[in-house]
């Protein structure tokens, strides 16, 4: 039987199970695609523990999951383009890609190029399409100095070179042993904490035009205290510092096209202009040590899970 993570109620790590659930089937525009790999994100974990029930409640029993990669195994009658046997990146409004199978509209998923793994591939969709949006969101233009929070995140490091292909030059909070990862992404890495306002004013003389903030925890009071106008901070995370100061809180359902989005990202990523950073895998039977993993906050990148293909059609 097909297998895919699923909670039967608010929690933490202990209610995510692995169930065995029906294969589904395509209806009208629809797709399935079995998955190899899925992305693992804060924002899931929330929803899970319940903390953003008032804006993105869970239906019972909820699975998990958005950003994949993987092989279409069944088409809709009135479905054109997408064939049997394509490989395809995607993503699932429906929580339920961290599965053996999973069934989304054709318009939720693009060919995956030749040149990009199968792990890159399936966090390429929230990774470029929330980076991109916050980009767009604060108008980042060249000779802008940005701060990203959180520079060493999944999104966060996408962020940082999206930043600065568009001209800018981009300060990055990080933890100490991720100063040099984030060097490499072409940052000047600033150590979050204690003395943080001081470190990031001592780094921009000349101030801070935009602040980026994927990681929360008071960054978005801390881009106030930088001077920063609230037009030009967003944050992905911190949605009741929005609301308290009028800051922007754009994320990629945000986005006018976001299929559209992650194609051009996708692009990015094989033409060697944008890396993705993969920290850890885990397969999907580990599914609560991949979130322990992103709860622990130390490396660079992105969880990922790779799902083996152990359940096929019919099984």
């Amino acid at each position: 039987m097909p297998r895919a993570v699923q909670f039967g109620s608010y929690g933490g790590l202990e209610v995510l199970e692995i169930r065995e659930v029906s294969m589904p089937s395509p209806q009208n525009g629809e797709i399935v695609v079995r998955v190899r790999a899925a992305g693992v994100n804060p924002g899931e974990a929330a929803i899970r523990e319940g903390l953003m029930d008032a804006m993105n409640p869970a239906h019972f029993p909820s699975g998990q999951g958005t950003e994949f990669s993987g092989v279409v195994v069944a088409v809709a009658d009135n479905v054109t383009g997408v064939t049997v046997d394509d490989v395809v990146i995607g993503f699932s409004d429906g929580r339920d890609a961290q599965a053996d199978f999973v069934r989304v509209p054709i318009t939720n998923v693009l060919t995956k190029p030749e040149n990009i793994d199968w792990e890159t591939a399936a966090v390429i969709p929230i990774t470029g399409a929330t980076a991109t949006s916050m980009i767009q969101a604060v108008k980042i233009a060249k000779g802008d100095t940005v701060v990203v929070a959180g520079g060493a995140g999944g999104v966060g490091a996408t962020v940082v070179q999206l930043a600065i292909l568009a001209g800018a030059r981009v300060i990055a909070t990080a933890g100490v042993s991720d100063q040099e990862a984030v060097r490499q992404l072409g940052a000047t890495p600033v150590v979050y904490g204690d003395g943080v306002l001081e470190r990031i004013q001592a780094a921009a003389p000349g101030g801070v035009d935009a602040f980026l903030d994927t990681h929360g925890d008071g960054n978005a009071d801390l881009a106030i205290a930088l001077g920063v106008s609230p037009d030009r901070i967003d944050t992905i995370i911190d949605f009741a510092a929005g609301q308290r100061l009028g800051i922007l809180t754009q994320g990629m359902y945000q986005l006018a096209d976001i299929r559209a989005t992650v194609v051009q990202f996708a692009d990015l990523v094989a033409s060697g202009a944008v890396t993705v950073p993969i920290r850890a895998r885990f397969p999907l039977k580990e599914v609560r040590e991949a979130y322990l993993e992103l709860a622990g906050g130390r490396g660079i990148g992105k969880v990922v899970l790779d799902v083996s293909f152990e359940s096929k059609p019919g099984d």
